[in-house]
């Protein structure tokens, strides 16, 4: 048998690691960081193993599952193939799952050795709703509206399972963080289903987007980000200066107020500005953290 070419290796291992969306690494990294950080208010080994593990293995398991049971209808899909996903080639489609396997185990072993029946069942629950997203049977991402709030779970569990790891005091506004950060996935995910109205129908795939349409889906996700910015308002502070946080992607959505569905694609664009507000609202809400940390 003929070993693979070094250059096949190298670029079948640059695939896997796009799979995993590099450029949203921070995304699931920075709210379980934040959440233990602001508990224990002191950098550990927990602090620096669950940084790590949602950082790079979690993504992958969730972005790589993702591209290799989307192959078919990442096909058709003129996004496909970027920074936005990669297409896996069906030969290193074993290869991803295996390799999510094996960098997620060793992490969520470390975790529920050092962790709470509480963390515990938020990490159950955060790794389960990565895998039934996407995988053979389970398919949420299919089901209208179950795939906005499952995709939100993505964001927010690792939030919680920092939180619950810390073993803190839940304070009403912990809560009300936590609330306004579920309805800013929903909006996230749902604005993000608009771009692939046109392919996941010619695909067969169902969303929430193809069921109430790109005008509708717009409008859902400017209210649901309205209501996360107005939710902060609600909180200590310097927790109102987070309403601030909503403006921009409510700006960035606003001129697509009345697309049809035959135009859907065109949000595209308002998406690509969407992945560098995310860089945006985090800084933002570094500055916040830090407020909070000496306030």
């Amino acid at each position: 048998m003929t070993a693979p070419a070094r250059g096949s290796v190298g670029r079948d291992f640059a695939q896997i690691v796009l799979s995993s969306r590099p450029i949203s690494w921070i995304n699931t990294a920075f709210p379980f960081a934040a959440a233990y950080l602001l508990s224990t208010r002191e950098i550990d080994l927990t602090l620096i193993i669950g940084t790590l593990y949602f950082l790079v293995p979690y993504n992958l398991a969730m972005y790589g599952i993702n591209d290799v049971f989307d192959y078919a209808s990442d096909l058709a899909n003129p996004r496909k193939g970027g920074i936005e996903g990669a297409l896996l080639a069906p030969r290193i489609h074993r290869t991803t799952l295996w390799a999510a396997a094996a960098t997620n185990i060793p992490f969520l072993v470390y975790l529920v050795v050092v962790g709470n029946p509480a963390s515990w069942v938020w990490l159950a629950i955060s790794v389960f709703a990565v895998i039934a997203y996407s995988a053979p049977g389970l398919r949420f991402k299919e089901r209208p509206f179950l795939d906005s709030t499952t995709s939100s779970l993505h964001f927010v569990t690792p939030a919680i399972v920092g939180l619950t790891l810390a073993t803190g005091t839940v304070t009403p506004t912990a809560v009300i963080v936590l609330v306004a950060f579920f309805l800013w996935g929903m909006a996230a995910h749902a604005f993000g289903a608009v771009q692939d109205i046109g392919p996941d129908r010619e695909g067969g795939i169902g969303s929430i987007a193809t069921v109430i349409g790109a005008r509708a889906t717009v409008r859902l996700s400017i209210a649901l980000w309205v209501l996360a910015g107005a939710a902060m308002l609600f909180t200590t502070w310097p927790g109102p200066l987070g309403a601030l946080l909503a403006v921009p992607y409510i700006v960035n959505a606003a001129p697509w107020w009345s697309v049809t569905d035959e135009t859907s694609g065109g949000t595209n664009r308002a998406w690509r500005r969407f992945i560098a507000l995310n860089y945006f609202a985090g800084f933002l809400a570094t500055m916040i953290l830090i407020l909070a940390w000496i306030s």
